[in-house]
């Protein structure tokens, strides 16, 4: 969609692009069939997979470690994508496109509820509470593939699609 505005200086029309933005989500897992969940604490509310928007200059993978360690406190490396989810009406602010990653709940540290975060806690995929955005389909699918997931490995640096 664009729409035409007139420049400022010269008044010369100038053809702007809304455009949906861009988004992150980490799915943290274990092996119990268990994902780690935030309460968020703005609209929209509810439970919700870790994530957020990304800002200008920053890679996917490091929105993802960057929303990690601010929403739960956890210094995770994303190596899995497992989709990208992009109906206009996921999001109800506003259109966003989201790329999901998962990533192995890191043993040896504790999370910490913290910026959009009101909350966290551990939910057994078959088992999920009311979520936020398109959270509960994202899990959904995640749970139809969690055995595969389990048999993939990556070479460091590299992401792979399951």
């Amino acid at each position: 969609m664009k729409q035409t505005i007139k420049c400022p200086r010269c008044g010369e029309k100038i053809k702007v692009y809304k455009n949906p933005i861009p988004t992150v989500d980490v799915i943290l897992y274990n092996e119990k069939k268990e994902v780690l969940l935030i309460k968020r604490k703005n609209p929209p509310y509810g439970w919700a997979i870790p994530g957020g928007f990304v800002d200008i200059g920053e890679s996917l993978e490091k929105a993802a470690q960057r929303e990690i360690q601010e929403e739960v406190g956890l210094r995770i490396s994303v190596k899995i994508v497992f989709g990208v989810y992009s109906s206009p009406n996921r999001d109800p602010r506003q259109h966003t496109i989201t790329t999901v990653f998962a990533c192995k709940l890191p043993e040896n540290q504790t999370p910490v509820a913290g910026d959009d975060a009101k909350e966290f806690k551990l939910f057994p995929l078959n088992n999920l509470p009311k979520m936020a955005f398109d959270h509960r389909e994202i899990l959904t699918d995640f749970l139809d593939r969690f055995d595969h997931l389990k048999q993939n490995t990556t070479t460091p640096g590299r992401s792979i699609f399951i």
